[in-house]
């Protein structure tokens, strides 16, 4: 009396077909444009510090971490020795070297 005739379900989910490449779609843009504003930005910044470390030689002029100014008295594979001020030198590793600056930026910083 009170129950109506149930019906069976298509098979495909009562959806038409290739409606579930539309469902992946918003996934697959949000994962462009992931891509596009973070991995690759920083993957680009990443292989350029790396260069810049790979061309680092004695007598530039870099901020190590923590912003030391110094120049480059040695240079080893894994540490660089700076010349912060006249006979003072420090050692920090390698990667810590953030910035090399143009030469006689040291001099105009005083």
């Amino acid at each position: 009396m009170f129950v109506s005739q149930a019906w069976a379900q298509a098979a495909s989910g009562g959806q038409p077909e290739g409606m579930g490449l539309l469902q992946i779609a918003p996934f697959v843009l949000m994962f462009v444009v992931l891509y596009f504003l973070m991995i690759r930005p920083q993957a680009k910044r990443a292989k350029e510090h790396k260069n810049m470390l790979a061309a680092l030689q004695k007598g530039d002029e870099v901020v190590a971490g923590g912003g030391v100014l110094g120049k480059v008295t040695k240079v080893g594979e894994t540490y660089v020795s700076l010349e912060i001020a006249p006979n003072t030198e420090i050692q920090v590793q390698r990667p810590s070297i953030q910035l090399v600056l143009p030469k006689g930026t040291i001099r105009k910083a005083d």
